[in-house]
């Protein structure tokens, strides 16, 4: 670890009310670098915010500095304040190790900056790794399941009058983007439906007018 220990705290709150303050994990841990001899970087608070939501503010603009190289150690109350799932939780991890940074979960007496921490970082990546697989089989019992039953596994196809309108705003000139704007359909399933279109017809995409091909 560098010898300057910038530390940035983080902490979060799932709600504004029900008696969650941030306070009651913040406090402990600047106890903590006062100890350590940590100088405090900067404090990171997503309040009212669930863990289960992809983005959190506080959290993103916490590892904009760690990319950045403003600090050298982040220090949050327990692990499940800092992951949304296990999966996200190794990742940053592993982004965090990447950069040379360091991490402490308090509660939890993980210090990723000693071998023992390490090894439960390793630990954790495992089972996160076990999880993905029993998600995985997970799925694939299920769409084997649907099969037997006669029950068609995919994106619905689109209506017909969809397809042509797409065909015809393409041989128009209008980009796959546009497209899927005006139709309010992903750009996936644009291509999708153009790539049929080439198929069907037999005909090189390369030979097609630019109006028509998909580019």
């Amino acid at each position: 670890m560098k010898k300057e220990n910038r530390v940035a705290l983080y902490a979060r709150c799932s709600t504004h009310d029900k008696g969650q303050d941030p306070e009651l994990q913040l406090v402990p841990l600047r106890e903590y670098c006062q100890r350590r001899g940590f100088t405090i970087a900067g404090e990171y608070v997503d309040n009212g915010i669930s863990g289960t939501k992809e983005r959190r503010p506080q959290l993103d603009r916490l590892l904009e500095a760690a990319r950045k190289r403003q600090i050298d150690l982040v220090l949050v109350w327990k692990l499940d304040r800092f992951g949304r799932s296990l999966r996200q939780l190794v990742v940053t991890l592993e982004e965090l190790s990447t950069l040379g940074i360091g991490f402490i979960s308090y509660q939890d007496n993980i210090d990723l900056t000693t071998p023992q921490g390490r090894l439960m970082f390793h630990i954790i990546g495992a089972m996160a790794e076990f999880e993905r697989e029993l998600i995985r089989e997970r799925v694939k019992a299920g769409i084997q399941n649907a099969q037997k039953k006669g029950i068609k596994v995919g994106r619905k196809a689109l209506p017909p009058i969809v397809e042509d309108k797409v065909r015809e705003m393409r041989s128009e000139g209008l980009s796959m983007r546009s497209i899927a704007k005006k139709t309010k359909l992903s750009i996936g399933s644009v291509h999708k439906t153009l790539s049929k279109t080439v198929l069907e017809s037999g005909v090189n995409p390369q030979s097609m007018p630019s109006g028509i091909g998909i580019h």
